[in-house]
């Protein structure tokens, strides 16, 4: 007995500190040495050209619930991005909207900047559910590229442009921004979403880029597979789908995605819960990619996807059993730094104001994570999930 709690727990820590600390350092070493290779990109500058004629159709798709607050940004963004305008069209699925979402969608696209870009409205009854509304409306429109977007992400001017030019490799099936937040929550949020930003860019020198963000990303419409009902996260599921049927997902940094709006730390556990739930569904569901003809993109999905999403169990098992084999003097060590850093996460979370180095916001936002991963995890094991997801963007 006591030999096989040296080894879970020998391998719980040996988890934990690979899932941290070792894969982001190889991942860093790798992409030094297989830097990502700039596109050769002459820009149009909003003006026509002869070959424009080449350029792929695209169809923007953009799903919106209550989206009051930013649905006239979201219209004049698009209407700046610089493509051909008979080569784009924007699709707006008001779904099911008890505010005046729909009312100021049709103001805005009457301003004389968005006159020029086919924009068309779609105003839903009833509220169906992001996945529905993807399975319902993508497959009507026959664009060489389908690209997904949440109301509250601006885009960049280019992005249409630079991911034409990725989607000239017949090879390339999917295209992912960049995502930012333009006002953080607390710096424990900054700081991760510009970890999982580089970790993104890195993994996708190593294999194919892991998921997507709702807020904007590109893929081949004829690749579409209709998702599952219940499907939690289909920004990672659509796109890895189009993986396992031997396509590449890439990640362009120069992409941009910017997000306005403000997720309060209540609403934002709620929604790493729900999100949570989904990583584990995606785990079970993606399981094939796990297969070692994947090769790099196998490697990033078990380290980085893979591991996250048991790494509160791998948490759980090393503390116990560090605690349990206190008597060693290495588990005594462990057991140690383990205790402080939940200490400082649990005063980051409890007095952000007096304990305000971004030591204990980064790792308070950390345990966090994995705390909604254990409990969204659990939630999706016994069936507990809440209802259809009415916020569209993540």
């Amino acid at each position: 007995m006591t030999t096989f709690l040296y080894i879970m727990t020998s391998v719980s820590i040996i988890a934990v500190i690979y899932h941290h600390a070792l894969y982001p350092i190889l991942l860093s070493w790798f992409a030094k040495r297989h830097p990502q290779k700039p596109l050769a990109l002459t820009p149009r500058k909003f003006s026509k050209s002869s070959q424009d004629c080449t350029l792929p159709t695209v169809t923007i798709i953009i799903p919106a619930y209550n989206e009051a607050l930013w649905i006239a940004e979201k219209i004049r963004n698009i209407s700046y991005l610089d493509y051909p305008t008979d080569k784009l069209k924007v699709i707006i699925i008001c779904d099911g909207c008890s505010d005046n979402t729909v009312e100021i969608a049709n103001n805005t696209i009457q301003e004389a900047l968005c006159s020029d870009t086919h924009i068309e409205i779609f105003p839903q009854l009833k509220n169906q559910g992001k996945v529905a509304v993807l399975n319902q409306f993508i497959p009507q429109y026959d664009s060489d590229i389908i690209a997904l977007s949440d109301v509250s992400a601006l885009i960049s001017y280019d992005a249409l442009l630079i991911a034409a030019k990725h989607f000239e490799n017949s090879k390339i099936g999917v295209v992912n921004a960049t995502y930012r937040l333009l006002t953080p929550s607390s710096v424990g949020e900054r700081q991760y979403w510009d970890y999982q930003t580089k970790i993104k860019q890195q993994e996708a020198t190593l294999g194919d880029s892991l998921g997507a963000h709702g807020a904007f990303y590109l893929f081949r419409s004829a690749l579409f597979v209709p998702l599952d009902e219940d499907t939690i996260n289909d920004d990672f599921i659509l796109p890895m789908s189009i993986v396992e049927q031997g396509h590449h997902a890439i990640y362009d940094p120069t992409i941009c995605a910017i997000e306005l709006d403000y997720v309060d730390r209540r609403d934002d556990f709620s929604r790493r819960l729900r999100i949570s739930a989904g990583n584990f569904q995606q785990l079970v569901r993606l399981f094939g990619l796990f297969n070692p003809k994947y090769k790099g993109t196998a490697f990033t999905f078990l380290s980085g996807k893979g591991l996250r999403i048991t790494m509160p169990y791998f948490m759980l098992m090393a503390y116990i059993g560090s605690w349990l084999l206190i008597s060693s003097p290495l588990f005594l060590v462990a057991f140690i730094c383990q205790t402080l850093g939940y200490i400082v996460s649990l005063l980051g979370i409890m007095l952000p104001n007096i304990f305000s180095h971004k030591i204990f916001h980064v790792l308070a936002y950390l345990v966090a994570g994995h705390t909604a991963n254990f409990i969204g995890g659990i939630n999706y094991i016994f069936r507990k999930l809440i209802g259809p997801l009415n916020r569209v963007h993540k």
